[in-house]
């Protein structure tokens, strides 16, 4: 994919964009990056986690936004393996490049059974892309006879939904210092009712392929490494072009070790699910532990970095001024900020 970019016009059509121009849009769409997991069945490229991990990072080192929304979007569009059969093909066949689901991981609504279809209402926050999608995916109580069922343990059922955009309103509060054309709005949906065919456990695979068989905390863990890492080494590409005779080992060492870790862990879970090997909780553990750690070095390494860069660095003007805001507005997601 490399050879096919021109990275200097790419940067520079993404520079301090507060929403992706066309131009980026139809990069996007022409390199089908929305459908980095989805099957060639339903049009995608059908990517494995390596190569995928590959591609996540080459687009982060690109642009922040760009890394951090194709990341989000495709790991959406990675539902396809959740979704039934027919509904998959449905929504996927015929122009696959230009669907694009996102949503919110949380659990901010409620979503009411009614016959064979659930009523639908609540507010959602942080969706990424969210302007620039088709679909949006969110996570809802289940509400039956009035009441909210649970699960056996007591804990609420929730379920996952999907609804096209013009059924949710969006709310556009995304207000950051950096990821700005990620475009990471809330949105509301108000007693909108959806069939239950457009409903799914994110947890239960309905598509036959290697890559769904990847647990997804781990899938999640190593898509958002790839973009701490590339944004990393286009932070360090631009230390390096302010004072080429410096030496910037610290954070050299700490992509370098990243990337083997990453890459590492991505080929032995493949390697894994493809033996119908299951992962444990520990191995689990082990992934998000590595990946929480390889983001603290390579933030105290830029942090080391950054003094040494002149006031050049603070110029809202220079690359890596909006490098340094992305990437910091990047280490507040929830997956890495957890325990802190």
């Amino acid at each position: 994919m490399r050879e096919r970019i021109n990275f200097t016009q790419l940067r520079k059509q993404c520079f301090n964009a507060h929403q992706f121009p066309k131009e980026v849009l139809d990069f996007i769409e022409r390199e089908n990056l929305w459908n980095i997991w989805v099957p060639k069945q339903y049009g995608g490229l059908e990517m494995s986690l390596v190569e995928g991990l590959k591609t996540l990072r080459l687009l982060a080192e690109i642009d922040g936004s760009l890394g951090w929304t194709v990341t989000l979007c495709s790991g959406a569009n990675f539902f396809i393996g959740n979704l039934p059969p027919k509904v998959a093909n449905e929504i996927f066949g015929g122009q696959a490049s230009q669907v694009c689901f996102g949503g919110s991981g949380g659990v901010y609504g409620t979503a009411e059974k009614q016959g064979d279809f659930y009523k639908i209402s609540g507010n959602w926050h942080y969706a990424t892309g969210a302007v620039y999608l088709t679909h949006f995916t969110l996570n809802a109580k289940i509400i039956a006879h009035g009441k909210e069922l649970q699960n056996d343990d007591g804990s609420p059922m929730v379920r996952s939904f999907l609804l096209p955009r013009n059924k949710v309103k969006l709310i556009k509060n995304w207000n950051t210092m950096g990821l700005k054309a990620s475009v990471t709005h809330s949105f509301e949906v108000k007693e909108v009712l959806v069939d239950q065919k457009y409903s799914f456990w994110y947890n239960q695979v309905q598509l036959d392929y290697p890559i769904f068989k990847i647990p997804f905390t781990a899938f999640a863990d190593l898509t958002l490494l790839a973009n701490y890492i590339g944004m990393a080494a286009h932070f360090l590409e631009e230390a390096k072009a302010i004072r080429p005779q410096k030496e910037w080992g610290a954070l050299e060492e700490a992509i370098e070790q990243a990337d083997e870790k990453m890459f590492q862990s991505a080929q032995e879970i493949t390697t894994a699910s493809v033996d119908q090997i299951i992962c444990t909780d520990t191995s689990l553990q082990e992934i998000h532990t590595q990946a929480v750690e390889s983001v603290q070095l390579i933030t105290k390494a830029i942090f080391r970095t950054y003094p040494f860069l002149g006031i050049a660095a603070s110029r809202e003007s220079h690359p890596i001024n909006q490098v340094f805001r992305d990437y910091f507005t990047a280490t507040q997601h929830h997956i890495f900020t957890k325990g802190r």
